[in-house]
């Protein structure tokens, strides 16, 4: 492993443990055995490494959603392993969202990035969700507004989860994952047909 990518990972596991506030470039080089001139050759603050780290989230994320997009027949199941697998991915970045305020503040490049993402997001989950009415999962007459809320409802879950976690469940990874995955599917039942509803009854409900 290059030297920049063992930074990159030593980082994140800092940061997702200790949390990004208590973290600086001497502790991940303290961490690496590598002295602080050497970690600055590749990365001169911890900002600089937070931007890539959130890059690599955008990156990750990206091909997920591009995954999903390319499916002509959408299932439920698509779906429920497309809300896991975004839970998933959350959670490996998890000091993102939980610090998500400060980062932000000392990231100016990172709020104007997170204010775009977020807009083409909005898009592309909404042709998710037209994909699904076409493919008889949600139902057809589904009001344009109802479909605009629900977007803004996955948005909050998903930028949120993780503090909510930390601070009220304190679940471990894989049972966090599986709770907050449920708690976002919760959300698309009242939407789906009477069918996908039994289905849905039948394989997620615990």
């Amino acid at each position: 492993m290059k030297t920049k990518n063992k930074i990159l990972s030593k980082a994140l596991e800092l940061f997702n443990d200790k949390g990004y506030n208590n973290i600086t470039t001497r502790h991940i080089a303290a961490e690496l055995h590598m002295s602080a001139g050497n970690l600055h050759y590749h990365f001169k603050h911890s900002e600089d490494i937070v931007k890539v780290l959130f890059s690599e989230l955008t990156l990750k994320m990206d091909e997920l959603l591009n995954k999903m997009k390319k499916k002509e027949n959408k299932t439920l199941e698509d779906l429920y392993r497309f809300t896991y697998s975004t839970c998933e991915i959350f959670y490996s970045f998890r000091f993102i969202f939980i610090n998500f305020i400060d980062i932000l503040n000392q990231n100016p490049d990172i709020e104007s990035k997170y204010e775009g993402i977020n807009f083409s997001r909005k898009e592309e989950f909404q042709l998710i969700f037209s994909g699904l009415q076409k493919n008889h999962i949600f139902q057809k007459d589904v009001p344009h507004f109802i479909i605009e809320g629900l977007v803004e409802q996955v948005f909050i879950i998903a930028d949120n989860w993780l503090t909510h976690n930390r601070l009220i469940l304190k679940l471990n990874q894989e049972e966090a994952v599986q709770h907050y995955t449920l708690l976002q599917m919760n959300l698309f039942y009242p939407l789906l047909n009477k069918e996908q509803q039994k289905l849905y009854e039948q394989h997620y409900i615990r």
